[in-house]
């Protein structure tokens, strides 16, 4: 631990899997546990399990809490930041919950509580892909597809803290539905959700695929990043293909960003992007070359997937608890 034996915990709270990493005043990671999340018997029960998951992992790397500077989370859905509110996250069953002030209670130590799709591009912009980068814009991708800014350096977060909904970015008019209501988002297009839709209905119109075979071998009910892959290793014509299309998608979705907004760098986040890596940022990134406005920014804007791979939630939840403690 470093000279000032201060520590932070940071937790990544997702709709399948809950996080804390505990880290030293310079980043440096000093233990990690996770948890399924329960999103059974209601707000209070997660929010106690979250508060359990942060004094068990404290324990493991025997760390006493006094020494705990704060505990900062990355949620989904929007975010009241000033209050620490959860205002929507329909995959835990969440609308207007209290987490800072309900987590600070259990814990005894100041809570921040900010957007998870946020708190990852802050990750990644202070310690992995975008570090150096002044301006930066996140694409997540998952089962949507979530965005964050950072511009001159700072998390921008808009007039109503609901800057960079980029997955809800309309790409074709008339398109498929997207769950937010509106049709041809690049969400409805280019996520897993919109994957798993394509591949099932070119199933169902009789093509051969291996997709559904493997995913009833691993017993898994969605098409998840590890079933992308392996349907890829086995050359699945129909999950190439609609790897592809959603690639392409991204790749509009990209330049239409560099076009907007001029950043140095494009990081490309998520479990597909995790898992697959180059294979998968690559064609994103051609995509996005051939549709920029400035044909010379291709040699000035870097587009490549993260570096803090499951991590980057928790380590950008620490990096802004820092940035507004001090």
């Amino acid at each position: 631990m470093t000279k000032t034996g201060v520590c932070y915990v940071g937790v990544d709270l997702g709709g399948t899997s809950l996080r804390a990493l505990v880290a030293d005043d310079e980043y440096k990671i000093l233990g990690v546990k996770k948890v399924r999340t329960l999103t059974t018997g209601g707000p209070a029960r997660l929010i106690h399990r979250i508060a359990a998951l942060v004094e068990s992992t404290l324990e493991e790397v025997g760390v006493r809490r006094s020494r705990v500077r704060a505990v900062s989370v990355g949620a989904p859905g929007p975010i009241d930041r000033s209050r620490g509110i959860v205002e929507e996250a329909p995959n835990l069953g969440w609308r207007r919950v209290p987490l800072r002030s309900e987590l600070r209670q259990l814990l005894r130590v100041p809570v921040f509580v900010e957007n998870d799709v946020n708190v990852g591009l802050v990750g990644e912009h202070a310690l992995g892909a975008g570090r150096g980068a002044k301006n930066v814009v996140g694409i997540f991708v998952g089962t949507g597809i979530g965005g964050a800014l950072i511009l001159d350096g700072k998390l921008y977060e808009g007039a109503r803290g609901g800057a960079g909904e980029i997955g809800h970015t309309v790409l074709v008019v008339d398109g498929p539905l997207c769950g937010c209501g509106r049709r041809g988002c690049a969400e409805a297009l280019a996520s897993r959700t919109a994957m798993e839709r394509d591949v099932r209905a070119a199933i169902k119109s009789g093509r051969n695929s291996n997709v559904l075979k493997i995913m009833k071998k691993k017993h898994k009910e969605r098409m998840t990043s590890s079933i992308i892959a392996a349907a890829l290793k086995k050359n699945d014509q129909v999950m190439r293909e609609v790897m592809s299309r959603a690639q392409f998608h991204l790749g509009i979705l990209a330049s239409n960003a560099v076009n907007l907004l001029d950043p140095e760098c494009v990081v490309i986040g998520g479990g597909i992007a995790e898992r697959l890596k180059d294979s998968y940022v690559d064609p994103i990134r051609e995509t996005a070359y051939e549709y920029f406005l400035r044909p010379a920014d291709r040699d000035r804007v870097r587009i490549l997937s993260g570096r803090l791979g499951d991590n980057a939630g928790a380590l950008g939840a620490i990096v802004l608890a820092k940035q507004r403690l001090m």
